[in-house]
């Protein structure tokens, strides 16, 4: 009965975009009329004193209180909010939301007895744990702003985070787990720490039974007992303006952008995209199966489900040899899940191991009416896999970034589900007015393919501002197309407005859904004694979407080993960056492929390598360079 309603209440998809187009105040206005303000915002939208857009201005209220709090009060306590399903532990276990507020209030007031306040900051360097989420929560409870930092990271790269953000506190945990190994975590913690200017007073450790580990610094605080201790705090108002947490994203240039994400329009936009976008309303199980350390696991695994007062899965597993290619299939079955989001590189690893999937017929996956895929591009092959094997499942491509928050484009399964097209993702979402611009800013039309840019201001839920620095979110976002936000992909849309996103414009890659700049793997390989200078790109992987490649320019004099520099560099991507950038191919060239300014031509070396077309550049300052990569790119 409750599905019949919803559909006799939906709008179209083309008269609900109108309305945000025509008159967005109104649009969000309505909407934020259904979440809970201690204050209802004294504007919908204005603009402050940067120029910056920003939404709900004058409310105030608090996330936390919306994601937990309030379902208490409505009388859905009992209802199970998390359910955590670690595989690699052999654990699951399931949370209420009475037990969920309980504990965040306490891990919120251990956090207070450390001195963090409204507007301070705290680093999460954490696995794919509950107390990850409870700790999220807990930051928003007391106004304080969260930076979560992926736990496969090196430690130069929680120190830039750690110098950026300046937190207080630092929560982690002794060790994550690699399927069957586990990886301690506290000595990349120690050394972020020591490599670090900013001072963390206080770093509390998780400890987990499978690598327990001594403290021994005066700052070192056992997760357990610090909690024990703490009086559990109340939700405290906060600013719709204010900042919810910051989530750092791969730059260009290798210095990590710090996205800033408030609490306003975050609670709004997610509320509203859980039934729009994913077809689910409270009382549902909804899936994202990505991790707490990228926007995925913060928009839709800590908080979408949790304002929509739906069940959030939160799986500590792969998709395959956890314990096999049908773990995904088991949790949908024993969990009852009715929307699944995850990264095409899952699929495509299921498929590899599991290429008829037999495994499936294990399972009775009856309850799943919504399979949502996102972080890379949804390649046509993998596309007809998924049809193929989820017959009556709609299979839904979508598109967004960690600028955004929430999706861009989609195929809004709680609104209306429109004929679906392989390797498009949709139609752009209520609220994002997007175009398709050449090199000169004029607005190419049907199937010419272009950079790929949103009219401002961006909806609710999108970033204001970068971290402390107003002047490179102009500069990076901004400026090129003024007044349009440069997404930095590009594609084109076809004659019925769909969208086809084909890849960045700009020289980050996409490495199993995570995004990472070349930039700065660029600079950890030029820093080898032997190396004058270097590209690195993506190429195309079956697999992982993209993984890095080098080209490399030795030094006048050097004759070291191709095999044996190869070695090296990996190594040293490895321990500054992480295993999870996937670099392995380092090749060795007599000189790059540059234009007569300088730049060097990354996107000819990438449809080069790709096999895709490519014209000679105009502007490339020798046209026989190309011919010696041809060369050498023929012996990957």
């Amino acid at each position: 009965m409750r599905e019949n309603r919803l559909k006799e209440s939906r709008l179209s998809y083309e008269s609900l975009y109108r309305q945000a187009q025509s008159d967005p105040e109104t649009f969000w206005g309505e909407r934020a009329k259904e979440i809970e303000w201690y204050s209802f915002p004294e504007r919908i939208l204005d603009q402050d004193a940067d120029g910056a857009w920003r939404w709900f201005s004058g409310g105030t209220l608090n996330t936390c209180n919306l994601a937990l709090d309030r379902h208490v009060a409505a009388g859905r306590g009992d209802q199970v909010a998390l359910i955590y399903d670690s595989p690699v532990t052999g654990q699951i276990r399931k949370f209420t939301f009475a037990q969920m507020t309980e504990w965040t209030a306490r891990v919120a007031g251990a956090l207070r007895g450390l001195g963090v306040d409204t507007g301070d900051r705290v680093i999460l360097y954490m696995p794919m744990v509950p107390e990850a989420v409870v700790a999220m929560l807990a930051c928003a409870r007391i106004g304080a702003i969260h930076s979560v930092v992926f736990g496969g990271f090196a430690p130069p790269e929680l120190a830039t985070r750690i110098d950026d953000a300046e937190p207080k506190v630092l929560l982690t945990a002794s060790c994550g787990i690699e399927f069957d190994r586990i990886i301690p975590y506290k000595p990349l913690v120690d050394a972020g720490l020591e490599q670090a200017r900013h001072k963390v007073a206080s770093v509390v450790v998780l400890q987990r039974p499978q690598c327990a580990v001594q403290l021994s610094h005066p700052r070192e605080l056992d997760w357990s007992a610090w909690e024990r201790a703490a009086t559990p705090a109340p939700c405290v108002p906060v600013r719709s303006t204010d900042p919810l947490y910051i989530l750092y994203t791969s730059g260009t240039t290798g210095k990590p952008k710090g996205v800033v994400r408030d609490n306003g329009g975050h609670a709004v936009a997610l509320h509203w995209s859980m039934q729009a976008i994913y077809g689910v309303d409270a009382g549902d199980v909804f899936w994202a199966a990505s991790d707490v350390g990228w926007v995925v696991g913060h928009s839709y695994i800590a908080y979408g489900p949790l304002l929509r007062g739906c069940t959030s899965v939160m799986y500590e597993g792969k998709p395959v040899r956890t314990p096999d290619a049908g773990a995904l299939w088991r949790v949908i079955a024993e969990h009852q899940v009715k929307s699944f989001f995850i990264a095409p590189t899952a699929f495509r690893a299921v498929k590899k191991e599991d290429p008829d999937c037999l495994l499936q017929s294990n399972y009775d996956i009856s309850c799943l009416k919504y399979q949502f895929v996102a972080g890379e591009r949804l390649d046509p092959p993998t596309y007809d896999w998924l049809v193929q094997h989820l017959p009556g499942v709609p299979v839904i491509d979508h598109w967004w970034q960690t600028e955004t928050g929430w999706s861009i484009c989609a195929n809004l399964a709680g609104v209306e589900l429109l004929e679906p097209k392989s390797g498009s993702v949709a139609l752009p979402v209520p609220g994002f007015d997007l175009r398709v611009f050449d090199e000169q800013g004029h607005e190419v039309g049907p199937n010419q393919e272009g950079a790929v840019v949103l009219k401002g201001p961006l909806p609710p839920g999108s970033f204001p501002t970068l971290w402390r620095d107003h002047s490179r979110f102009v500069e990076a976002y901004w400026s090129r197309y003024p007044g349009f936000y440069l997404t930095g992909d590009g594609g084109y849309r076809d004659e019925d407005g769909y969208v086809f996103i084909m890849g960045r414009i700009d020289d980050v890659i996409n490495v199993a859904g995570h995004r990472l700049s070349t930039g700065e793997m660029e600079e950890v390989v030029a820093a080898h004694p032997a190396v004058a200078e270097c590209a690195v790109f993506g190429a195309a992987d079956a697999d992982k979407g993209q993984v890095p490649l080098a080209l490399v320019v030795l030094k006048d004099g050097q004759n070291i080993d191709a095999t044996a520099l190869q070695t090296e560099l990996v190594q040293m991507v490895r321990e500054r960056i992480g295993a999870l950038a996937n670099f392995k191919r380092a090749l060795v060239v007599k000189r790059l492929p540059k234009t007569r300014s300088g730049k060097i031509l990354r996107q000819t070396l990438r449809k080069m390598v790709d096999g895709q077309p490519w014209n000679m550049p105009s502007t490339i300052d020798d046209p026989a360079i190309l011919d010696e990569i041809t060369a050498v790119l023929r012996t990957r």
